[in-house]
């Protein structure tokens, strides 16, 4: 199979300057143009090779500063290398920013001509297309509205809708399941497979691991601009988040088991990891930790500061006793920053309702460092949670839903879950 991407021992530098460099000519001039000139060069990226084939998916991981975003705006011929090459076959979709292309005193349907001209569609293919990218971004009333109306996530899904409608050889892109709530993003996972399918290239970045297993064919985990491992997704995203485990355990604080408030012991190392210069000092389930399929639930969790930290993300996941996934989400997912943290604290995440089957269940909370490298804390199967339904099933999940009669042949009395 031809490869679309070729990457040979690729490698960009940038300047480095000093801290108290002048900003203007005038300042530049008084102090005899000093500290003008960059003190020296740090490489962003250096030895990275790789090469991703027709119909294939590579996903790229690593903390932040590890050059993901170089990597994927060298790809999109924002940058250019300063050593070795890269090869693209075909025409190249990016969405390095979602929506960032956009005019925010143009309409929707302006922007979507424009952006997706830019890309390499006529005006009369944008025209036969227009209708499938509106419908697809779910944005049929506001079309015609200026984007600068629109929210973040609604430019988001436009950017993505006009994105996998231009049909790319190659489509780049930067953490697209953030894109909307979680049947848009469903359906961007069809689109992502379709286009796979048709013999699309895609280079995913993500911070989620499990995203990398389940979608891509390879992974490349990047750390400090070189690669660490590229591989099987599984073995790569294993030890990605072996390291990160190491990190955590190794700023955990050795202490005396704790109690919850309802009794349960925390451990350190079992089943609570962390450095606690955030602490999580307890976790409330509202309206209680026992409730029924299709019922609401609240995840409010207190925490206290040691000293004051700019920037953390917390995260929330439900899981069974054998530690399958049912949910797992975060703020820095999602788009919510949570900064100027200090003293005591409460953050809160509702669901509207939880379609879980009948079963036992644990959530497990954390509060990690802005770039994933270790989790400040974070406790594991502490705080049980039970669903009870009337409607036996199998699984995970237990949506709203009702049989039908379809056909003469048989007869159903109808019965709605």
């Amino acid at each position: 199979m031809q490869d679309a991407i070729l990457v040979e021992n690729v490698g960009k530098h940038f300047q480095r300057y000093h801290a108290q460099k002048p900003i203007t000519f005038m300042e530049a001039a008084l102090k005899g143009f000093r500290r003008v000139k960059s003190v020296d060069k740090f490489w962003a990226l250096r030895g990275i090779s790789f090469e991703v084939a027709a119909g294939e998916m590579i996903g790229v991981i690593g903390h932040n500063g590890a050059g993901k975003s170089t990597l994927l705006q060298l790809l999109g011929k924002v940058a250019h290398p300063n050593e070795g090459r890269i090869k693209m076959r075909g025409r190249v979709g990016a969405l390095l920013d979602l929506g960032a292309g956009f005019h925010g005193d143009l309409t929707g349907r302006e922007n979507v001509f424009v952006t997706a001209i830019v890309a390499g569609l006529s005006k009369r293919e944008v025209s036969r297309r227009f209708d499938r990218i509106v419908e697809f971004a779910e944005l049929e009333g506001f079309i015609d509205n200026p984007v600068r109306t629109y929210s973040t996530g609604m430019m988001m899904r436009l950017a993505f809708s006009v994105a996998v409608h231009t049909d790319p050889d190659i489509l780049l892109v930067d953490e697209f399941l953030s894109v909307g709530d979680l049947s848009f993003q469903s359906k961007c996972l069809n689109r992502i497979a379709d286009m796979k399918k048709q013999g699309c290239a895609i280079v995913l970045v993500s911070h989620d691991v499990g995203q990398v297993e389940r979608l891509c064919d390879r992974a490349l985990w990047l750390k400090k601009g070189t690669i660490m491992a590229y591989g099987e997704p599984t073995v790569v995203a294993g030890q990605y988040t072996m390291e990160m485990r190491s990190q955590t355990q190794q700023r955990t604080p050795q202490q005396p088991p704790q109690l919850t408030r309802l009794g349960t012991e925390l451990r350190v190392n079992e089943n609570r990891f962390g450095s606690q210069d955030i602490e999580i000092t307890d976790v409330h389930l509202t309206p209680k930790n026992s409730l029924t399929t299709g019922d609401s639930l609240s995840i409010e969790i207190d925490y206290q500061v040691q000293q004051p930290i700019n920037t953390a993300i917390f995260s929330v996941s439900i899981t069974q006793e054998d530690g399958t996934s049912c949910l797992d989400v975060n703020t820095a997912d999602m788009g919510i920053a949570v900064s100027n943290l200090e003293g005591k604290g409460t953050v809160r995440l509702l669901c509207d309702r939880l379609d879980l089957c009948t079963g036992k269940y644990f959530v497990n909370v954390g509060v990690f460092k802005q770039d994933w490298a270790y989790a400040y804390d974070y406790h594991w199967h502490v705080y049980p949670l039970t669903v009870e339904s009337n409607v036996p099933s199998k699984g995970i999940l237990q949506p709203p839903m009702r049989w039908e009669l379809v056909s003469q042949s048989a007869s159903v009395r109808s019965r709605t879950s």
